[in-house]
């Protein structure tokens, strides 16, 4: 098995095989968090402009992202899983488009299979992979906005990576690190409204669940995400 880490939309331009798009902070921990909250499924967006034709067509959707961090005017729920708990999605369609995580999934164009990545069920994404057995295994980190990268989605690749090669990792050792250098935003007071401490600990959690989050492409086009159990 090949398994290369990538960095970025660069990076998710040039994955192949069997591909995870990674994003601890926050798109992908989060849409675990929605997906075992009842949602049908959710459908991860590049374009807000699309995010809002979605949702004026289907008014019944669930809008649910953010740009720069915050909630994009309009929008159910911004970015946060520690805002959307409690919040029954029970048979939801939810449109998701952020800076990062989601221009991820839309630009890895080249692989022959796309799932999110994210600690919340990185011990799954290994069962899963394993399962599949591929000849190539891509993990692109989107970083922040998809600007630079950042520790916590580069330890997360390195964490899945590790685990498929039977190594050990330390993982307490890299959670003190992500606090004290990419997570260190969240802990700061002039962001708790959009970005609150606790997203830290819910996005951390290292095999919350127990499923992969699998992207399939309709007719039209939409990328759609749908929960396998592992």
């Amino acid at each position: 098995m090949e398994i290369e880490i990538f960095q970025l939309i660069e990076g998710a331009k040039k994955a192949k095989g069997l591909t995870i798009v990674i994003d601890v902070f926050r798109a992908f921990s989060l849409a675990c968090y929605i997906m075992e909250q009842g949602a049908k499924e959710i459908i991860p967006v590049g374009d807000i402009k699309l995010a809002y034709k979605l949702k004026e067509e289907n008014p019944e959707y669930v809008l649910i992202g953010e740009r720069h961090e915050k909630i994009p005017k309009g929008f159910d729920f911004g970015n946060s899983p520690a805002q959307i708990q409690g919040i029954d999605f029970s048979n939801k369609t939810i449109v998701h488009t952020t800076s990062a995580g989601t221009q991820g999934l839309v630009n890895a164009n080249g692989a022959s299979e796309k799932i999110t990545g994210s600690f919340v069920n990185a011990p799954s994404i290994v069962k899963y992979i394993k399962s599949k057995n591929p000849e190539t295994v891509s993990l692109v980190c989107m970083g922040y906005a998809a600007q630079y990268p950042t520790e916590e989605d580069t330890f997360c690749a390195e964490f899945i990576r590790d685990s498929l090669l039977s190594k050990t990792t330390d993982y307490d050792a890299m959670i003190e690190i992500i606090r004290n250098t990419s997570g260190k935003r969240l802990f700061e007071l002039q962001n708790q409204l959009h970005s609150p401490e606790k997203d830290f600990y819910l996005c951390t959690d290292l095999g919350r669940f127990n499923f992969v989050l699998k992207a399939i492409s309709d007719k039209d086009g939409l990328i759609r995400l749908h929960k396998i159990v592992c």
